[in-house]
């Protein structure tokens, strides 16, 4: 007779409950803050949007209980406290311009988050097992690629501040490169799970340095051609740096390769040299960066400079929300809102932001670890990465570190499209996470017949 303990993982639906409150309660705070700040007064509509916010939130979680119990308890609050926090901004910049309720950003931005939580249930409803999606590689990447030259088609594509990377359909506008980058990550999940092992092997060896063979650059070679032809034909320097980072980073990960690292970088450094050479509009901006004080980049455009007194104003502490001046920058509500948030909450709450960020990012890798087949660890990867290279591109060149290449901030600014392609990236990490969390049918305990104690069982 043999006595064994069995142990069951808790799904910690309860902890996300108590996390979710926590989130809304900070965004409540930050939003009577502002109203207090601007008009003296509290905002009536507080309840209203509280409750709005509330009611999204908790409704997703109740369907996490219902079809993935398991999944990670801590990603949702996370991005919750992102996205009504980006909310906040968003009203308290409206507020700055003097914009009435039809004019104002904050209420789309609301209804954008009511949607993208709609859209990211019904992903986790439809979508059982994310094994399912390796069935549609080369689906989803023409579709992926597809998403990316919509722009370029007559009468459809609409190009906004010298990036053409918008499209324009019955009055609404989209940005396909968003659901673009779901596609490809799926697509390069699912081919580098077939062709790692060929992609692993080393070729010849340069200066103690293994390279691969020659054969296997082909992939990383296409990935870096499209990238240029996003970067030239739609002058979208962003969309080009996220899809080719994004290809290199996932396929380091699936052979554990540097040389693919240094391969990637030497083309990147490569293709942006040519592209610095070849075109203006990315000289520009590289002008622009090393010298955004100059007379020929103020005449163009003081955003940058604008963003970096702004951050520089808040100091450590910052203003307090809704007692600077962000509204002075352009574009403060979407490109520029990490700037807007560094000049009110300062430099500490920019890096709480920021951990928020980490938090996430952290959140998606454990889950690619704890993952048993080898194409969810490479899609929570590329999802968790999507997100930590845009803010990164994102961060990078509001504080001068890169040049500006017109990528949002995921979940906080002003913009639907790129709020429903991260809250269905939230769906996906939820359902990958849940199966890795799940115990499987081997680890979930016999019958106990009869009990031989409190979480024992007899086995004959």
């Amino acid at each position: 007779m043999t006595t064994v303990s069995f142990f069951v993982p808790r799904t910690r639906r309860n902890v996300e409950l108590l996390l979710l409150l926590f989130a809304v309660g900070i965004v409540l705070l930050a939003y009577l803050s502002v109203g207090l700040a601007v008009g003296g007064a509290v905002p009536i509509d507080i309840v209203t949007q509280g409750s709005w916010l509330l009611g999204f939130v908790v409704a997703f979680h109740l369907v996490l209980r219902w079809r993935a119990a398991y999944a990670d308890p801590v990603v949702l609050p996370i991005v919750t406290l992102l996205n009504g926090l980006g909310v906040v901004m968003i009203h308290r910049l409206d507020l700055a311009e003097g914009r009435d309720l039809a004019e104002a950003f904050a209420p789309r931005q609301l209804m954008w988050s009511g949607l993208g939580i709609v859209i990211a249930a019904l992903v986790i409803v439809a979508l059982r097992d994310h094994r399912r999606l390796r069935r549609y590689t080369f689906t989803a990447m023409v579709a992926g690629l597809v998403c990316l030259l919509l722009p370029l088609v007559p009468f459809l594509g609409v190009e906004l501040n010298g990036a053409r990377i918008w499209i324009r359909v019955a009055g609404f506008s989209f940005q396909p490169g968003e659901v673009a980058k779901i596609l490809l990550t799926i697509f390069f999940a699912a081919y580098l799970v077939q062709t790692r092992d060929a992609l692993a092997l080393a070729g010849r060896t340069v200066l103690g340095f293994p390279l691969p063979r020659a054969r296997d650059l082909g992939p990383i070679l296409v990935a870096w051609l499209s990238s240029l032809a996003v970067l030239v034909l739609e002058r979208d320097l962003g969309t080009s740096l996220l899809f080719f980072g994004l290809f290199v980073a996932m396929l380091y990960v699936a052979t554990e390769r540097i040389s693919w690292i240094t391969i990637g970088l030497l083309l990147f450094s490569g293709g942006a040299y040519v592209a610095y050479l070849l075109f203006g509009h990315v000289r520009q901006r590289v002008e622009f960066w090393l010298d955004p004080w100059s007379p020929e980049a103020l005449a163009q455009s003081s955003q940058l400079v604008d963003g970096l007194m702004g951050m520089g104003a808040g100091g450590l502490f910052g203003t307090g929300l809704g007692r600077g001046n962000p509204q002075i920058t352009p574009f403060a509500e979407s490109d520029f809102i990490i700037p807007s948030f560094g000049e009110e909450l300062g430099l500490i709450g920019l890096c709480a932001i920021l951990m928020l960020y980490v938090l996430f990012v952290e959140r998606g890798l454990r889950t690619a670890l704890g993952t048993r087949d080898g194409f969810g660890k490479l899609l929570a990867t590329g999802l968790a990465f999507s997100v930590a290279l845009q803010i990164f591109v994102v961060v990078g060149g509001v504080t001068r570190v890169i040049p500006l290449t017109g990528l949002t901030s995921p979940f906080l600014s002003s913009g639907g499209s790129s709020l429903l392609s991260n809250w269905v990236i939230v769906a996906l990490l939820l359902r990958i996470s849940d199966h890795a969390r799940r115990p499987t049918p081997d680890e979930a305990p016999p019958p106990v017949t009869p009990p031989a104690g409190p979480g024992k069982a007899v086995i004959a």
